[in-house]
Order: structure tokens, then sequence, then C-alpha cells
């Protein structure tokens, strides 16, 4: 006698057919927060202050518009579903941003840069925040909850490790391996997008308990797990986001290594390792819990990256190595957060009796935006003052120091304050299944 499904899980198909966007949405991301940063300071001559003050004011844009399409989207009614309709609408966007931000013309400045990566963050908001929410709602159970992340971010890095992989970028092209990516997203991007809504199902909401706005925000704002998880997520987006921002940089300066032969192995590496690990971590939370796991995951990054630098020109092969371990611990922070994301929404949607994880998730992507854009907006400014020359390439061994403190050992500071965080982070498996009874019980009396 075969045992009965799981109502809570969900078929291979149908998760598979819900990660397939995260491919071509990865491919596009990779250039914007590795590569972009560094091609247009450097190969394209517009400093590397201008553009983290770009990138910064862009990125503080998304501090309107992402809680705009949030609250949007949860309140939508349509006959496909509340997300479904902004990922038809932003993915058209998506792309006319991305071929004029990868494909440029000659001669631009700062504000073409400037315009053109805000078109970007509103279409990329239109399409990311509503998928991540609709990820979140498609399960009401804890583990099966990490399950559904994993197979996002897993299709996710599979998408950044062929971004990786294209041919010009290897052979220290950006400007060639920018508009392969380009071309890439215009086929993959609308084709997964479409398999995503065709077979992946948009879960009924329950009616909503009528609640006076002034009310819901308090709700919101009080909730305890949710300013103690987004505050540690904030604080971890910097520290992973100051290594990613600095990579090449790293890499081609202290180093001292060729771009065109290690960069996108190194890249490759890494993000491969984290694919390897993330079932790995997924297992581990269902038996100790995801904050305790995650916990774990971020001391281990903290023990690699605190020997950083003492590395020097020529230590190619211990920066594998280093890749390899941090990219093991990557594959936490994908998974992980995510899934106690979801958690939080459901504390709200008991206190406040509605289902508002766009308005959730988009708050978490203020943070992750803001963690980037402070990343570059701190890292290029202090660089440039530390004596780096994006023309001639030249650096003063000061400049090379900071370098490695910013790539490092900074990274691990923001990393010991998110762990401070989530060390008291209290939605436990047990916990969240108690508010799960309870929500069932409410929307059972409406």
């Amino acid at each position: 006698m075969k045992p009965a499904k799981d109502p809570a899980r969900l078929p291979a198909r149908e998760l598979l057919a819900y990660g397939l966007p995260g491919l071509p949405l990865a491919a596009l991301q990779l250039p914007l927060f590795i590569f972009l940063p560094a091609y247009y300071a450097e190969g394209l001559g517009v400093g590397f202050a201008a553009v983290g003050a770009v990138l910064l004011a862009a990125r503080l844009f998304d501090v309107v518009t992402d809680p705009l399409v949030g609250l949007l989207s949860d309140r939508l009614n349509s006959r496909i579903g509340r997300r479904k309709p902004w990922i038809l609408l932003g993915t058209p966007v998506l792309l006319v941003a991305s071929w004029a931000l990868f494909v440029p013309p000659e001669g631009i400045a700062w504000p073409y840069l400037l315009i053109w990566t805000m078109a970007i963050y509103l279409a990329g908001t239109f399409v990311l925040l509503p998928y991540q929410a609709w990820g979140a709602e498609l399960s009401p159970d804890y583990h099966e909850r990490s399950r559904i992340s994993a197979a996002r971010e897993v299709c996710v890095v599979i998408g950044t490790l062929a971004a990786v992989g294209i041919p010009p970028l290897i052979a220290g092209d950006p400007g060639g391996s920018l508009e392969l990516i380009a071309w890439g997203l215009t086929f993959a991007l609308p084709a997964a997008v479409a398999i995503a809504l065709w077979r992946v199902r948009e879960p009924a909401q329950p009616a909503r308990l009528a609640q006076p706005r002034v009310q819901t925000w308090r709700i919101l704002l009080s909730n305890g797990p949710f300013r103690r998880l987004i505050a540690a997520y904030l604080l971890n987006g910097i520290a992973n986001g100051l290594p990613a921002t600095l990579f090449i940089l790293f890499v081609t300066r202290v180093l001292e290594l060729p771009q065109e032969v290690w960069v996108g192995p190194l890249l490759a590496i890494y993000f491969l390792c984290g694919i390897l690990a993330a079932p790995v971590w997924v297992r581990l939370s269902a038996r100790y819990g995801k904050h305790r796991v995650w916990i774990g995951a971020m001391i281990w990054a903290c023990c690699i990256f605190v020997w950083v630098p003492l590395l020097g020109p020529g230590d190619a092969w211990w920066f594998l190595a280093i890749c390899i371990l941090t990219g093991i611990s990557l594959g936490a922070d994908l998974v992980l957060p995510a899934s106690m994301q979801a958690d939080v929404v459901d504390l709200d949607t008991l206190r406040s009796g509605r289902r508002r994880a766009g308005l959730y998730f988009a708050l978490w992507g203020m943070a992750t935006k803001l963690a980037l854009a402070l990343a570059v907006g701190i890292a290029f400014p202090i660089l440039g003052l530390a004596g780096f020359d994006e023309q001639s390439g030249a650096s003063s061994p000061f400049g090379l120091l900071v370098l490695a403190l910013l790539y490092s050992i900074v990274p691990v500071a923001f990393k010991l304050a998110a762990i401070w965080l989530t060390a008291g982070y209290p939605l436990t498996a047990a916990k969240q299944k108690q508010i799960r009874v309870l929500i069932e019980k409410r929307a059972a009396r409406v």
C-alpha cells in the first residue's frame, strides 16, 4: 500500500517549474552586481566614485518602488492570481533595460548609467518580488518552504554558473560577455517565465479579516521576529556584497592573477560549491532548526575569511581553497533566510488576518538592494581615496591593504553582528506549527 501524499509537499515537476525563472534572472544579476560596476568604472571610464554614487542612488530609488509594488501585488485580484500579472508586466521591461545597460553606446557618462540602472531595478522589482512572495505561499509547511527556496536558489546558482562560463568573459572581454548575456536573456527569460506561469499553481487566498490600515502597519512594526531577521539579513547582505563587488579587483590587483584565466573558474567553483552544499544545509535545518544552522554557516564563513589578508601575489591555490570553503557556506545563505522569511509572514497573518507576503518580501527586497548598494557605495569611494587609479590600474601598497580588508575583514565584522541578532530568533518549527494551526482555525470561522 502506497503512503498517502503529503498535501503540503509540491510535486517535483511543479517545484522545478517554479525554480526555472531563477536561471535567467541569475544570469542578469551576476553582471549587475559583480562585473558591471568594474566595467563601467574602468572599461568605460565613468570612475569608481561616480559608479558607487550612481548605484547607491538607484538602490535608494527602490525604497519607494519596492513597498509600493508589494502592497499592490497583495491587493490585486485577477483570474490568474495576485503575483502572475506583475511577472508578465515586468518581463519585457526587464529585457529592454538589460539591453540598454549591457550594450551601451559609445561616450556614455554617469546619467546614462543612472537612468537605465533605475529602469532595470524597477523592472526587476516587478518580476522578483511577486516571484518570491509566490514561493512563500506555495506551502504552509516549515520544512517544505526550505525545499521550495532551495529549488529556486539552486536554479539561481546554475544560472550564475552559466553566465560565468560565457566564452568572452573567460577571454577577458567584459563588453562582449555582457552582450551575450543580453542575448541569452532575450530567449531564456520569456521561456522560463511562461513555463512557471503555466505549470505552477497560485494558492487561493483565504478570506481576510477587516483591519484598520494604521493597525496593520502597527502589527508589522511590532513583529519582533521580522525586525530581528531583516536586520540580520541586511548585515549579512552587506557582508556578502563587499566581496562580490570587489572580487575581480582582489583577484587582479592583490593576487595579480590574469582575469581571463582565473576569474571565471574561481566564480564557477564558488557557486558550484553553493549548489552542492544547499541540500546538506536543508537537511541540517530540518534536524536542528533554520536559524541555528544559518548561524553555523555564518561562523564557518568568518573562520575562513579571516585568513584572506595573508594572501599575496601568486597565491592562486590558497585562494581557490578559500573559494571552495566559503562557497559551502553560500548554500545556507541562499536557502535558509528565504525560508525563514516565509515563517515570519505567518506570524503577521495570524495577527493581522491578511496575506501580506508581497509587502514583506518587498521589505526584504529593499534590504537586499540596500545591502548591495551600501557595499558598492562604501567600497568604491574608499578605494578611490586609498590610491586606486581606474585608468592606469595602478594602486599604492596602502590601497591594496584597504582592498584586502574591505574584501575580507570588514565582511567578517558584519557577519558577527548578524550572528548576534540571529541567535535570539524565536520562530522554531514547533512555534511555526502552532501559528499555522491558529491561522487555519481562524480561516475556518470566517
